[in-house]
């Protein structure tokens, strides 16, 4: 398909630079397969869930991603942001100022932290291998900051605040370079009403790669190489989201990362299989959905991979529809943005 089919106009006072306090206080936009839009609070999700619905969460946690420093024995400015673990000393990272960058070099980043850069791989991002003995995330925690999206980045300063808003409240599995946004607008309280409502909780991991925010270049969506990331389902949760399936439960993905890995679980007959490895699935309209039956999620940027999923699970012309009325009624879009609730 043509990727211009995923375009819409997006006015830039509706993308979000600070979450909603408190978290569960966000809009949310409710978008079944027909019938009129829904303007609803994310506090409303137990009343539009039933028993038996099972929420699947992903508990990947944010590290540190971003690094500032240069090239030994010179003073050109290197930025690295991690990208996908390889091993336990050698990241993939997508460079700036690149072209200064030779496989060999040693880059000094602040805290004394050092890495080589190794080789240039096909996506553009360049192999980093730490030195020392640490742990890579010890360094991290040292020397790198939040990787908070370009389009916040790109508008004002990354800050303390961010450390607590940019994690979610499951966080848990050291690895994601970008949050899970979808689960940033959970509390503590809109869980013990979830629980009261008999809605179930799984937890699954997968760690969002920078990959996640690189634009589609490519005039088709044939012609797009997608980015993959590490996830893993145990056998306990599969088993878990299999009964409540059986049992007449529904599967509601929240966020398009949960969504990717459930579905590269899934098997023809609609069960979860148990899965650990990467996945680089890309999912557009014409793709069969098993492993979900719905999906929370923020709003998306135009012609992304993410608008195209959406687009897949509720049909495109219905997506788009629901971004114009959302944007016409001053929905906050992107990461610290409000919500919408896909049931098709």
């Amino acid at each position: 398909m043509k990727v211009d089919l995923f375009d819409f106009e997006l006015p830039q006072d509706r993308i979000a630079l600070r979450p909603v306090r408190p978290r569960d206080a966000a809009k949310m936009l409710v978008v079944r397969g027909k019938g009129p839009f829904e303007d609803r609070g994310v506090r409303d999700l137990p009343d539009l869930l039933e028993p038996g619905d099972v929420l699947v969460f992903n508990d990947t946690r944010v590290i540190p991603a971003q690094l500032e420093g240069r090239r030994a024995g010179g003073e050109a400015k290197i930025g690295a942001t991690l990208h996908k673990r390889i091993d336990l000393r050698r990241w993939q990272a997508f460079v700036r100022n690149a072209k200064r960058v030779k496989d060999g070099d040693t880059l000094v980043f602040g805290g004394g932290v050092t890495a080589v850069a190794e080789a240039r791989l096909s996506d553009g991002s360049i192999t980093l291998a730490f030195g020392g003995e640490e742990p890579v995330e010890v360094l991290l925690e040292r020397a790198g900051r939040m990787p908070l999206p370009p389009y916040i980045a790109g508008k004002r300063e990354v800050d303390e605040r961010d450390l607590e808003d940019y994690q979610t409240m499951f966080a848990k599995e050291d690895g994601a370079v970008a949050a899970p946004t979808a689960s940033l607008h959970f509390t503590d309280a809109l869980v013990e009403a979830l629980e009261a409502r008999g809605i179930q909780r799984e937890m699954l991991t997968l760690h969002v790669g920078a990959g996640t925010f690189l634009p589609v270049k490519a005039d088709d969506t044939d012609d797009h190489d997608m980015h993959s990331e590490f996830g893993r389902i145990s056998a306990e949760a599969a088993d878990r989201l299999n009964a409540a399936r059986a049992g007449g439960g529904r599967i509601i993905a929240v966020g398009t990362t949960s969504l990717r890995l459930l579905e590269s679980a899934a098997k023809p007959d609609r069960t979860i299989a148990p899965f650990e490895g990467d996945t680089d699935i890309f999912i557009t309209p014409g793709y069969a959905f098993k492993g979900v039956d719905g999906l929370m999620t923020n709003f998306h940027l135009p012609k992304s991979t993410l608008v195209m999923l959406v687009s897949a699970l509720m049909g495109r012309e219905r997506m788009l529809a629901a971004y114009e009325y959302a944007i016409a009624n001053k929905y906050r879009f992107y990461s610290y943005g409000d919500s919408s609730l896909l049931l098709p």
